[in-house]
C-alpha cells in the first residue's frame, strides 16, 4: 500500500472536534479504552484507521460531547456513528447533516 492511499486528509472528525471545541488531550482523558494522543492525532490529519480505532475515537467523541453539555441537552445528544467521522468509512455521506448543530458552542 502506497503512502497516497493511506493519507485521506483532514476528516469530519477533525471538523467536529473543532466545531465543539475540543482538544486531542480530552479524549485521551475521557476515553477509557486506552485512547492515545498520537492516535487522535492520525485521526485528524487523515491517517487510514482500522474500523476498530474508528469506532474506538466515535465512542471517546460522543462520550467527551456528553460530558461537556449541560444535564438539559444531553437527551437530545445524537451520537455520532464511525460514517459520519471518516471520509474514507464505509457507507459515508457527505451531505449528511449533522443533528446536533444546535446544541454545538457559538
Amino acid at each position: 500500500m502506497d503512502e497516497l492511499t493511506r493519507d485521506h486528509g483532514l476528516q469530519p472528525f477533525d471538523g467536529l472536534m473543532d466545531r465543539w471545541n475540543l482538544t486531542n488531550h480530552e479524549l485521551v482523558e475521557v476515553s477509557i479504552e486506552q485512547l492515545n494522543h498520537k492516535q487522535v492525532q492520525k485521526a485528524r490529519k487523515g491517517r487510514q484507521l482500522t474500523l476498530h480505532l474508528m469506532q474506538k475515537l466515535m465512542r471517546a467523541l460522543n462520550e467527551t460531547i456528553l460530558v461537556k453539555l449541560p444535564k438539559e441537552h444531553q437527551a437530545s445528544f445524537v451520537p455520532y456513528l464511525h460514517k459520519h467521522l471518516f471520509s474514507y468509512a464505509k457507507g459515508y455521506d457527505a451531505a449528511w447533516v449533522d443533528p446536533n448543530e444546535e446544541l454545538m458552542p457559538k
